[in-house]
């Protein structure tokens, strides 16, 4: 049995390739950290500013990019300061605290999305009834919901992993995961089990059940319709779906990465799959909404030309 205050040991964090290495490490995930901060900042901040955009979709939207922010920020931080330290160990209370950010991430990142493809089903489906079913307040009951449920279910979770007693401090990664950290005990995890299996119900299949109930509805309207229909709705739909399936995979790998034996896999490729839903999905987003929806594409624009005119007018 381990003392509740020894520290974990991320044995993932441990890569051996050299100092120089190191600081190559760090200085990517650094400019990959930025560039997430940036991009996700522009277009919460683009869709603020823009009344126009100030719709349901677009708040979900930016609920999807706030998330981006926090998800990703429960993680490169405190990478950064463990790629470049000879010390990878982490105090059991920013652990946890860790876990419980992820997991909270992950859950309103499907939630999220699964809100998005209802709306889309809606707007779609029941053009006519769209502005009485989806109103902005409405859309932000949604959102509060999503966020709120997300940290009340994680905090069971938290509370549950808490009173267990670990027999070992190693996790073999390179951020603290629920499920390596329930390995570890050596008390009963009987009631974390059936707690984790209801909360897959609730967080994986009702959600993935509303995403398939609602494109399948979509796309039954977009073949038995007109070819601008069509258009239309694939355009609104793609970022959607690629944003879907990405997530999808990215949680796939970290579930493989850390279930099964992953000895042979080379051990930078073992960590970037780890964290893959983590650090390309809060990349993807932003470019991929940005740049496939006119309205955001457009508005963004208009944002950063504005401010660069004013800029000149100032320096004149």
């Amino acid at each position: 049995m381990v003392n509740t205050s020894t520290p974990f040991f991320l044995l993932g964090a441990y890569l051996d390739v050299g100092f120089e290495m190191n600081y190559l490490y760090f200085t990517i995930l650094a400019m990959i950290y930025t560039s997430i901060v940036v991009s996700n900042t522009c277009v919460i901040v683009v869709i603020c500013m823009n009344r126009s955009l100030h719709e349901p979709m677009y708040l979900f939207l930016c609920s999807l990019f706030v998330n981006e922010l926090y998800g990703s920020t429960a993680l490169f931080p405190f990478l950064l300061i463990q790629v470049l330290s000879d010390v990878h160990t982490v105090p059991r209370s920013l652990c946890f605290l860790q876990v419980f950010c992820i997991y909270t991430y992950a859950n309103i990142e499907i939630c999220n999305l699964a809100v998005m493809s209802y709306d889309r089903y809606v707007a779609i489906c029941c053009p006519l009834q769209y502005n009485r079913r989806m109103t902005t307040l409405r859309a932000l009951v949604f959102i509060t919901v999503v966020w709120l449920y997300s940290f009340i279910k994680f905090l069971i979770t938290l509370s549950l992993n808490l009173r267990l007693t670990l027999c070992g401090n190693v996790i073999n990664n390179v951020c603290c995961t629920n499920y390596l950290i329930v390995k570890l005990a050596c008390s009963d995890i009987t009631v974390n089990n059936i707690y984790g299996l209801f909360g897959i119900v609730l967080s994986v299949v009702i959600p993935l059940f509303l995403i398939l109930f609602s494109y399948l509805r979509i796309f039954k309207v977009c073949f038995s319709g007109s070819k601008q229909t069509r258009q239309k709705a694939l355009s609104t739909c793609s970022p959607q779906l690629v944003s879907l399936i990405n997530f999808s995979f990215g949680c796939l790998f970290e579930i493989v990465q850390s279930r099964f034996d992953m000895r042979a896999v080379p051990k930078t490729l073992k960590i970037f799959l780890s964290v893959y839903f983590l650090i390309i999905q809060p990349i993807l987003n932003p470019l991929m909404f940005g740049l496939q929806m006119s309205k955001i594409k457009n508005a963004c624009q208009h944002f950063f030309t504005q401010n660069e005119v004013s800029g000149i007018r100032t320096n004149l």
